[in-house]
């Protein structure tokens, strides 16, 4: 399913989040449920045994040496990609010992080491990023695995990529960075380390709107106050002409807003009253 938000009377564009986008899709999404990948109709031996995380058999199959460990099933998935989907990890530094290639990507264009940080699978994405594997290869809607990373509560994994030279800028075919998609989450221990590490938080998507704008378009919240205390630009204007400066006094309760300005140091104008009513359409689509 996908929203289109209605800010101050306008429709906006559709955008990425981490929340609604399915796993069939080529954006971000959640991760499916275990055995997803698992059509045994579909998959070659190899798939199987590294699917199922069978070391024993996967060995069996590669002392035989009839099977190609870079072999493709119908989803363009090599069986890397099927254990670090599954968190496999001695199955992932099985494979890497025989010369499983990472930079393989599957019909989403995802290479394995994205796969792993999408489903959560920090063990599999470590042995990876060890072995050479690089952060910023991006999906079929421009994703990278830090995109993937910061819809998760995991700091450590964040941490990994950043250590490995991923970019903490990068932005997806709709113009988010992985701090857009953090504030997406409501995740304020997520928002806050990537402010920490240096993120842009006036780095805007492609309707325009900055980190505070998508914060203050569901409803205040902790990020509001997060956000303020960093050096934001209350210019800022989204596609539909709404500035910043205007939106915090009518979207912040006036005690909270007074609170926030006086901590942020800035005067704001208030002499533009927003209806902060907003409609939110449902559209489904297909997965």
């Amino acid at each position: 399913m996908k929203k289109i938000f209605t800010l101050w009377g306008r429709k906006v564009e559709p955008h990425s989040s981490c929340s609604y986008l399915s796993e069939g899709q080529a954006s971000i999404g959640p991760p499916a449920q275990p055995g997803y990948n698992f059509r045994n109709k579909d998959l070659k031996k190899l798939h199987k045994a590294a699917s199922a995380g069978d070391l024993e058999k996967l060995k069996q199959y590669l002392q035989l040496k009839k099977h190609d460990v870079n072999m493709l099933d119908r989803e363009h998935r090599t069986p890397l990609h099927l254990a670090c989907a599954n968190g496999n990890s001695n199955i992932v530094s099985l494979l890497i010992e025989k010369q499983c290639k990472e930079s393989v990507w599957n019909g989403a264009n995802r290479s394995p080491s994205t796969k792993a940080v999408q489903r959560d699978k920090e063990s599999c994405a470590a042995i990876l990023l060890e072995h050479g594997a690089d952060p910023n290869l991006v999906d079929l809607d421009g994703n990278t695995a830090l995109h993937y990373a910061a819809c998760h509560p995991s700091i450590s994994l964040v941490e990994k990529l950043l250590e490995h030279k991923a970019n903490l800028e990068a932005q997806n075919k709709d113009g988010y960075t992985p701090l857009l998609l953090a504030i997406t989450e409501n995740n304020a221990e997520m928002v806050e380390f990537l402010l920490k590490r240096g993120a842009d938080v006036n780095a805007a998507d492609k309707n325009q709107r900055t980190a505070l704008m998508i914060a203050l378009s569901d409803e205040p919240s902790s990020l509001v106050s997060l956000l303020l205390q960093q050096e934001v630009d209350l210019s800022r204007q989204d596609i539909t002409d709404s500035q910043l400066r205007n939106m915090l006094p009518s979207m912040v309760l006036p005690c909270k807003y007074h609170q926030l300005t006086a901590n942020y140091g800035k005067e704001i104008s208030a002499d533009t009253t927003l209806d902060t009513t907003f409609d939110i359409q449902e559209l489904s689509e297909d997965v």
